[in-house]
Parts: C-alpha cells; structure tokens; sequence
C-alpha cells in the first residue's frame, strides 16, 4: 500500500510540515471560539449561595486538558508498542514527540482542577482519587521523558521508554474509575457521573469545541516536535543534507 511509505522518516517529513499549518490555523480558531463560548455564553450554572459561582468555568479548560492527558498517554503507548514490534524508527519518534505534549495537557488539569476545587475544598490539593491519579500520570510522562534522555544511544532510549509507557496504561482506567466512582463516599463530590447528553447546551458546544481545539494543538505541536527530531536523528542521511542545503 502507498500509504506504508509514509511510515519511513524521509516521505513523512514534508508531508508533516503540509499539515501543521492547517492545524495551528484550527487550533486559534476552535480555541478562540471555544473559550468565548464558555466564558460569556453559559449559563450560570453553579450560581447563589454555591462556592463555586463563576468557578466552575474552569471545566471548559480542566475536563478538556483532563480528557487529553489521558488519550495523549494511549497515543504515546500504542505508538510505543507499534515500535517495539515493528522496529520502526518513526513510531519510536512519534511517541517521543507526543510525551511533551500529554504532560503540559496534565499539568493543565492538574493545575486548573485544584483552582476548581478550592473553593469547595477550602484547600488547593485534596488527597482525590481523580486528582492522585492524574498526578501519577503526570509523573508517567516525566519518568518516560527523563529515562529517554538519561540513555545516550537513541535506540536503547526508545526500548526502554517505551516499556515504561506501556506499563504505564493500567493508570488509564484507574483514572476512569475515579471518575466513574460507583461509592460516592469514596469520590470527590466535583467528579459527578455526567453524560454528555445530560449538559445544557451552550455548555456541551463551548466543551466539545475545546476538546477540538486542544487536539488540532496535540496534531500541530507533536508533528512540528517529531520534524526536528527526524533531523536530529537523521541528520546523517542523504535525504536529510540535502533538504538542510536546499532550506539554506
């Protein structure tokens, strides 16, 4: 199939830099509209006497960022394992470039669900099984960051952290367990079981509009990443002198 010669560094390369434009263009847009949208054109959900108020406009940057850790992470698994059993070397660079991504989407949960929280909490971090278990997987992602760099042959550094990812997945449906708790006991009271059809209006398009956003920015930042790390590792080829001479 033609489509296979795209799974070599060399063909891919110009193909990537096609796309990133048109996805940094969808990302302004999906995010400017998006954000727009849930800032000015919700309703007050949460408002009177409730802590929350206005807070709980955070969920149209947390639940998106939150929901994106944990697709970014199965991305940067299969893409691992695709590499462990093919041995192929773009596969390996794929996931490389999508860890940086998938950690800054967690920290964004992480950071925007204690701001969520705080007012109900009275306190910036709570001991949440959600919470909990989106930081592992926050340190998921830098352990397979730092393992890769800590080896210095690439190759061995791939293997190695793409163990590391794969061990990683039993996080995933913990972290969907936490949301889904079945004992409310044992579940923060912010992590209610929602469907999506269950959300007004306004609040479901501002959502979904964000979750667009934030994977056209997952497309633009992983593919732009992963073009200069096919140069950093290619950089050797004759492909690779020839396209640097020509961008000179």
């Amino acid at each position: 199939m033609k489509l296979f010669r795209f799974s070599s560094p060399a063909p891919f390369y110009p193909l990537a830099g096609k796309f990133i434009p048109l996805f940094w263009v969808l990302t302004a847009l999906a995010l400017v509209i998006g954000l727009y949208w849930g800032f000015f054109e919700t309703p007050d959900r949460l408002g009177g006497t409730n802590p929350q108020k206005e807070y709980y406009r955070i969920i149209f940057i947390h639940v998106p960022a939150a929901w994106m850790s944990m697709w970014l992470y199965l991305m940067l698994a299969v893409w691992s394992a695709i590499g462990l059993v093919f041995n192929t070397r773009l596969s390996f660079m794929m996931a490389q470039a999508t860890a940086p991504t998938g950690a800054l989407f967690t920290f964004v949960a992480l950071y925007t669900g204690s701001f969520w929280g705080h007012p109900s909490w009275g306190t910036w971090w709570d001991w949440d099984p959600r919470l909990t278990s989106e930081l592992i997987l926050f340190f998921l992602y830098v352990g397979y960051l730092a393992l890769h760099s800590a080896i210095d042959d690439p190759r061995r550094g791939d293997k190695a952290s793409a163990l590391l990812a794969i061990v990683g997945l039993v996080m995933l449906p913990l972290i969907f367990w936490s949301i889904n708790c079945p004992d409310p006991n044992q579940c923060a009271a912010l992590h209610q079981r929602s469907g999506l059809s269950q959300m007004e209006g306004n609040i479901l398009f501002a959502m979904l509009t964000m979750t667009f956003g934030l994977w056209m920015y997952a497309f633009a930042a992983t593919l732009t990443r992963l073009r200069s790390l096919i140069l950093e590792r290619e950089g050797d080829s004759a492909w690779a002198r020839e396209l640097l001479e020509r961008e000179r």
